[in-house]
Parts: C-alpha cells; structure tokens; sequence
C-alpha cells in the first residue's frame, strides 16, 4: 500500500480526489492546492496525495527517486509498460480504499501522476466522477482501445497544458488529446501561458471542473 497524505475540506466527506504527483516530487507537492480551490465550504471532499514508490529512473542516471514508472528519455521514447501497469494497480487499491462510490471519485495528476491517472480511469470498470490530467499524456495509446471499460468512456477529462512547456512538450499533450477525442472521450482542454507547472488561472478552471464534476455525483 501507498503511504498518502490525507486533506479534508469538511466532516464526514461524501467526495475524494486522488492527485498523483509528477517525478521525483512527493505526496505533499500539491498539498497546497486544497484551500487555493476554494471549493464551496458544504462540499466535503478528502484529497488523497500518495507518495510514488521510490524506483531507478533511467533518464536520471539510475539515480533512485519517487517515480510512477521509468523513463527513459524526454519528450518521447520506449515506455515502461510493466511500471505504469504496476502504478495502476497501485491506484485502483486507492480507490478502493476510500470506501465511497467510485461515481464520488475524481483521478488527478501532474506530468507523470496525470499519465497515471488518465491510464488508469479509462481502465477502471467503475464509473468515476472525472480526471484531471495536468501537463501530461496518454501512456500506452496503442492498448486503450482494447482495454478500456466501457463505464468510462466518457468519463469528463479536464486537460490543461502549459503552451512553454519544456518537459512534455505542447505537441505530445495535443496529440493525446486528439486521441482522446478520437475515442469518444469527453475532453475539456484547456492551455495556459506557463512552462511545465500550474497557474492562478489553471487553478480557478479546476475549481469549475471539480464542483461541477462532483456536484453530480452528491
């Protein structure tokens, strides 16, 4: 099991949002975020941020850091299938663990975590509430159509991306998009005039996202 850090907005919350953060952060690199939503005080939700496993990264020398799979080089490159494989069962155990309907359950992620959380959503046999995917892409494009549930196929996917972004550049998040759409997923995209990171307004749009996803599930 994952160790996670744990935010509640109000007693007794009816809603999670399971966030994943990106390479060689940690589960308190989006902690911040709770109180910046603003989520309406009678919205109860728990925030759940897991810390990765710690993993050789290739692209870092071996060098051992949190990491939801390896990689081996920017911007492209052979994926590891076996880890982000291994990440979403590691994901589906959270979910599974926040004893709440899966339809009350938001996946979010940043650069790495939202690859996760895009992999594992459009997987899980259960409806679930939304996705965010942050400054991120689709992993293992070329299996969806074969391994995806039919529970979310239109699950709503929020996906925002920096237009200076040096990490995951602009084009790769774009071509997951049109993937996506392509499949029949209900994609909001969203693009901001920032590098790899979030924004005031990235952040604002977010909010929207989340009180009108959860809104209704309650």
């Amino acid at each position: 099991m994952l160790e996670a850090i744990e935010v509640e907005t109000g007693a007794a919350p009816r809603a999670a949002v399971i966030w994943l953060h990106g390479l060689g952060a940690d589960g308190h690199d989006f902690e911040p975020i709770v109180p910046e939503l603003r989520l309406p005080h009678e919205m109860a939700v728990r925030f759940v941020f897991p810390h990765a496993p710690l993993r050789p990264v290739t692209l870092n020398a071996g060098m051992r850091m949190r990491a939801w799979y390896d990689i081996v080089q920017l911007g492209g490159g052979p994926e590891d299938a076996a880890g982000i494989r291994a990440s979403e069962a590691l994901t589906r155990q959270l979910i599974a663990n926040q004893n709440l309907p899966a339809e009350r359950i938001v996946l979010a992620g940043f650069s790495q975590g939202g690859a996760i959380a895009l992999q594992t959503a459009l997987r899980y046999p259960e409806r679930l509430a939304g996705v965010l995917a942050l400054s991120t892409y689709l992993p293992l494009a070329a299996t969806l159509e074969k391994e995806r549930a039919g529970a979310n196929r239109d699950v709503p996917i929020f996906m925002a991306h920096g237009l200076y972004d040096d990490i995951i550049p602009l084009r790769r998040a774009e071509e997951s998009r049109t993937l996506l759409s392509a499949a029949g997923c209900d994609v909001e995209w969203h693009s901001y005039p920032m590098p790899h990171s979030v924004c005031g307004d990235e952040i604002a749009d977010i909010s929207r996202f989340l009180v009108r996803t959860l809104e209704s599930s309650l």
